[in-house]
């Protein structure tokens, strides 16, 4: 048979049928390192900070704008920097990024003050925010469609390792060698990764395509994804959420379509109060754990197992949200995450273990319903605006990170239980549950107004 339209193989239908293998498997474990250094790297100013703070003489409001400045570099990286991976590669991007990443961990080692070692972390932030969108668009377009949530959250537990190993290095290098260390061995590790993603991570196919760039390309990288493919056919891409008018704007445009918008809009506030709930959870539970007369190490413990949860949840949730409606699962793991905030306040009347086993579940709902939506978010957009979406989404979410440690300690009462702290604490879980509920039926008719129109 030789009739062209035979010829033809349509992308994303073409990685959706076919199983995963190994050429994939690299690029997402690619992509999941290029997550843990940006995990390491964003996590190690905390453990900097007290050591840079006593040598400097540093009160808590310098600390604080030391704090800031790399939270306000990740937000325009989410924001500024991100989208533009739709336009020049994402591969591209993460090289750039972790190439611009690795130059200024690795200056912050010199610096003398606390205004070089704000600049050097306010530019490392931006370079932050680029490339974990890009990450998250390549592995999700790499995976075929059953899988992936699973691949997104798989890549999203790499940032949590890197929060974990960068206290573990930091409490074996600092006391020992100075705090610049942990900044020369994260910005070598960030500078090794570079020749990695610049010769073994493909870019975008798609983005190649609508381009019309680099076929000959595309066809290599779809030929390495199925071997039996001979080199007769013309790769084309079906997009059905972009109009023609629509291809010569900037991604962002894109989020605030009408069949997107309502859907941005909650992803923005679910990213926000999830956010906000995760960080006010990390920044109070250690005070909250040591006023009710726990040891040090009960402290630690208690704190450090709720990231345990969230690691944990990736590898049930994902392909949880993979074989049922991901909306819906989501939604039963906030409501989940609203019942465990509830009994975890009454944990503390109990046995430690008890403590630290609510603190495993709540971990599991917080910190897991955090990445859940990430990759939910990389689900709801198409590929001609992932990047730009999850981007801004994890950008507007910094609102909330910001604002949920700030309103927790505002309003909390020091006499308070902790059984009214987590009460309170509990209710974000149910109107995140009752949000994502409904996206999944905005997202039902918008899927149900497009199967219409085509068949008319």
């Amino acid at each position: 048979m030789s009739d062209t339209s035979e010829k033809i193989l349509i992308l994303p239908d073409f990685i959706d049928n076919r199983t995963m293998g190994w050429f994939q498997i690299r690029t997402a474990l690619i992509c999941g390192i290029v997550m843990f250094l940006d995990g390491f790297d964003t996590q190690m100013i905390a453990y900097v900070a007290p050591f840079v703070g006593r040598e400097w003489g540093l009160d808590n409001e310098a600390l604080g704008s030391l704090f800031s400045a790399s939270l306000l570099g990740l937000m325009i990286g989410y924001l500024a920097v991100a989208p533009f991976a739709d336009r020049i590669g994402h591969k591209r991007m993460i090289v750039a990024t972790v190439l611009g990443t690795s130059i200024f961990v690795l200056l912050a080692s010199f610096a003398t003050n606390v205004n070089e070692l704000m600049i050097a972390r306010f530019i490392t932030g931006i370079g932050l925010g680029g490339v974990i969108p890009s990450a998250i668009t390549l592995a999700s377009e790499y995976s075929p469609k059953r899988l992936r949530a699973t691949i997104v959250l798989a890549i999203f537990v790499g940032y949590s390792l890197g929060f974990v190993v960068a206290g573990l290095v930091s409490g074996w290098l600092i006391p020992t060698y100075g705090w610049a260390s942990i900044f020369l061995i994260g910005g070598v590790m960030t500078l090794a990764a570079v020749p990695i993603t610049f010769f073994f991570l493909p870019d975008s196919i798609a983005l190649q395509i609508r381009k019309g760039k680099n076929i000959r390309g595309v066809k290599n990288i779809l030929c390495r994804i199925d071997p039996t493919l001979t080199d007769d056919f013309i790769p084309t891409l079906e997009m059905p959420n972009i109009d023609a008018g629509e291809k010569k704007q900037m991604p962002v445009m894109g989020l605030f379509k009408p069949s997107l918008l309502v859907g941005t809009l909650l992803l923005w506030v679910v990213f926000s109060v999830n956010l906000g709930e995760f960080y006010a959870l990390q920044s109070w539970l250690p005070i909250i754990i040591e006023k009710q007369g726990f040891v040090m190490d009960m402290m630690v413990k208690g704190t450090s197992i709720t990231t345990v949860g969230g690691i944990v949840a990736a590898f049930i949730i994902g392909p949880s949200m993979d074989r049922l409606n991901p909306y819906n699962v989501l939604a039963m793991l906030y409501l989940l995450g609203f019942f465990c905030l509830l009994i975890f306040g009454y944990s503390f009347q109990s046995a430690p273990w008890v403590m630290l086993l609510s603190s495993f579940f709540v971990g599991f709902c917080v910190s897991g319903g955090q990445k859940s939506v990430v990759a939910l978010s990389a689900i709801f957009y198409p590929h001609e605006i992932r990047a730009a979406g999850v981007g801004w989404a994890l950008g507007i979410g910094r609102i909330g990170a910001i604002a949920g440690p700030l309103i927790v300690g505002t309003y909390m009462d020091p006499s308070w239980p902790p059984t009214t702290i987590f009460s309170l604490m509990a209710f974000p879980m149910l109107f995140l549950s009752c949000g994502i509920f409904f996206l999944g039926k905005v997202v039902d008719r918008r899927n149900a107004a497009y199967v219409s129109k085509n068949i008319q």
